[in-house]
């Protein structure tokens, strides 16, 4: 049995239950195995029948004596049985499941776990798991045991989920590939893949259960530091880039003339690139910051030395809408020194002419190469590869990489998966800069705080952004507003007469510009959106954000959506909406009121929401740890030494340097 292939060829599953399970990210055998389980219920307790107590939580082994469905004078659907063992007898209650007086029928030997409770004046067992007892094969998967809980989709159960990877395991032609050497899972204390990948699913015990996922977890944070060491060794093993010379004189007198003072990290930051821009090894560096902290006069100042030298700079957007928000920023500040700057993008092509510095979006890999490439800034896409590079530049020396984000990391993150680069900070906002005042709304306010917004709008002149998590209604979360809905009736009701406006990412390009323009020019004074207002949209006049569905965003977005106001001196307000009664989230939320470092909040969403929801994790495409909690620092660190010892030997082990794909990127599509 292949391991890579489609989950579909599986014994029941077939087209239909593969595209369910597709919602799971799930589509082959691995990745069934990999889905593990978030937690276990405890069915290990077996009790005779007439021993059971109220309040306990049991597993019976029985006979059913009877089984019915009953229907109550309210119309509700209950299934009810008796289970008899050499003890006693004890009721069963199901609701809605009149599929089971088809299965189960008088005489069958079955095996449940459940709680008991009262049902009337008598002891039962309500809603338990059951597992039909075969005279075969006394083994039970769904009771009697810890049984593992999966995350569900409509169609997939978890007792489904079960099932299939008891069938995978029990075949006699599955292997799974060890990928460590024998000597380093003793040094390491680490159990064999195959005992771990059975240990996780079907624990002998609890203790088991945590052996297994520690040494998942241990692989997964080893291919993460492997992958890290090697993008460094090759990096390092780079040829030569271009050496820049400093005219300290000219650099201080063009800060100064400046339409602004920039902040000490700002400073900071700018040393740092220039001192690695001297050096004829490549710079490799992250420049990490907040959103309106000012990283790109950072890289546009780097880009005017680069131009000093007679050399030429590359910056990449994610798309276009920051693309355009880059080339007008770098023509503010660098034209009136004689800096040509051109833009390029799938809806927008240069007009001839060289130019020293070329901003677009990824077309511009599939366009000539430009000569004398000697700065390529990235922004937001660390994932940006090699082959990549080289599309974009032509040359023998290699040109010197800034990437920005504006995505807070966590620290602990930055350390791990971004290990190769050398990291800048901005932690400070440009002088004058207000913070934004934020308020948590119940859904008794959310009228009130429209008809706030809209009164500020029209005293004021102001503008407004109303951020929705989805573009359109979603049956799986009929919960939540989406924007297009939202649009239609905010049009219709509080901002009737005021100029409204719809983006999102499905847009066309020219809509999404024209729509964009008409907003930055003061046209548009509402602009409801999805989350692509997250980077790229710089309007000044708007102060003013509104976030519905909020308990559906991390912190870190969040902050980020918030950074699209606050960017004048006037006083600005982010209305942080959601319908959750949730303490826990509304204590997350919460949060937002006082803190206002990126950094901090990504800390606290590690905390609160674990790795797998780990914003800038999700936005730059890294795969999602199944296993790992980086929040575990001693896992993290001996990951770290335990790379060190490998990489030179990495050729020798197939199954681990396969594992490292998941952590590159050979390929990017012209749009």
């Amino acid at each position: 049995m292949e391991i890579d292939r489609p989950v579909r060829y599986l014994k029941s599953v077939g087209p239909l239950m593969a595209s369910r399970l597709e919602k799971l990210n799930i589509r082959t055998i691995k990745d069934l195995l990999y889905h593990l389980p978030f937690r276990y219920d405890d069915f290990t307790v077996k009790t005779r029948v007439s021993d059971v107590r109220v309040g306990e939580t049991v597993t019976i082994s029985g006979f059913i004596k009877e089984i019915k469905n009953v229907f109550t004078k309210h119309g509700k659907r209950i299934q009810e049985g008796i289970v008899q063992d050499d003890s006693g007898q004890i009721s069963l209650i199901w609701f809605n499941q009149m599929y089971l007086t088809k299965i189960l029928h008088a005489g069958i030997e079955i095996s449940l776990s459940g709680k008991v409770d009262f049902f009337g004046q008598k002891k039962a067992l309500i809603s338990p798991e059951y597992e039909i007892i075969s005279p075969e094969n006394k083994e039970t998967l769904h009771t009697g045991r810890l049984v593992p809980v999966y995350p569900e989709t409509k169609g997939i159960s978890s007792k489904w989920i079960r099932k299939r990877i008891n069938d995978i395991l029990s075949d006699a032609l599955f292997t799974i590939e060890e990928a460590l050497p024998d000597s380093f899972l003793k040094a390491h204390d680490l159990m064999p893949i195959a005992q771990a990948i059975k240990e996780i699913h079907f624990p002998t015990s609890q203790t088991q259960a945590s052996l297994a996922r520690r040494r998942l977890a241990f692989e997964e944070l080893l291919a993460i530091q492997l992958s890290v060491l090697e993008r460094k060794r090759s990096w390092s093993n780079k040829e030569s880039a271009s050496a820049l010379k400093i005219d300290r004189d000219d650099l201080t007198q063009f800060i100064q003339n400046l339409p602004f003072s920039l902040t000490s990290s700002q400073i900071t930051a700018t040393k740092e690139i220039l001192d690695d821009m001297t050096k004829k090894s490549p710079m490799n560096r992250l420049l990490e910051g907040d959103t309106g902290s000012g990283k790109t006069v950072v890289a546009a100042i780097a880009a005017y030395e680069n131009y000093k030298n007679k050399l030429k700079a590359i910056f990449m957007a994610p798309t276009e809408i920051l693309a355009n928000q880059h080339a007008a920023t770098l023509k503010a500040l660098l034209s009136s020194h004689g800096v040509r700057i051109g833009l390029l993008t799938a809806s927008h092509k240069p007009t001839e002419g060289d130019y020293d510095v070329l901003v677009g979006t990824q077309a511009l890999l599939f366009r000539d190469q430009m000569e004398n490439v000697a700065l390529l800034v990235i922004d937001e896409q660390h994932r940006f590869g090699v082959s990549q590079r080289a599309l974009l530049t032509k040359g023998k020396l290699s040109p010197h990489i800034l990437t920005m984000t504006a995505t807070p990391i966590p620290r602990t993150v930055a350390l791990t998966f971004f290990g190769d680069l050398d990291l800048s900070i901005i932690d400070q906002m440009p002088i004058g800069r207000k913070l934004v005042k934020t308020y948590i709304v119940p859904p008794e306010k959310r009228s009130d705080a429209f008809v706030w917004v809209k009164n500020e709008i029209l005293t004021k002149n102001t503008q407004a952004f109303i951020i929705y998590p989805l573009i359109e209604e979603s049956e799986t979360l009929s919960d939540v507003r989406a924007a297009t809905k939202e649009y239609a009736q905010l049009s219709e009701s509080f901002f009737k007469d005021v100029a409204t406006g719809l983006l999102h990412g499905q847009m066309k390009s020219k809509e999404k510009s024209d729509t964009l323009e008409h907003f930055s020019q003061g046209e548009i004074k509402v602009l409801v959106a999805t989350p692509v207002v997250e980077v790229g949209i710089d309007v000044p006049n708007a102060t003013i954000m509104v976030i519905e569905g909020a308990e559906r965003f991390g912190l870190a977005q969040l902050h980020q959506l918030r950074g699209r106001v606050g960017r004048s001196d006037k006083t600005s307000s982010c209305l942080i909406l959601t319908q959750t009664e949730n303490e826990l989230v509304l204590k997350r939320l919460s949060s937002l009121r006082n803190i206002y470092s990126g950094a901090a909040l990504a800390e606290i969403d590690l905390k609160l929401r674990g790795p797998g929801e780990i914003y800038g994790l999700r936005q730059h495409g890294f795969p999602e740890l199944k296993a790992a909690d980086l929040n575990d620092q001693q896992l993290m660190l001996e990951t770290k030494e335990a790379a060190k010892d490998l990489i030179d030997g990495l050729d020798q082990l197939p199954a681990l340097r396969k594992s490292l794909e998941s952590y590159k990127i050979d390929e990017v599509s012209p749009n």
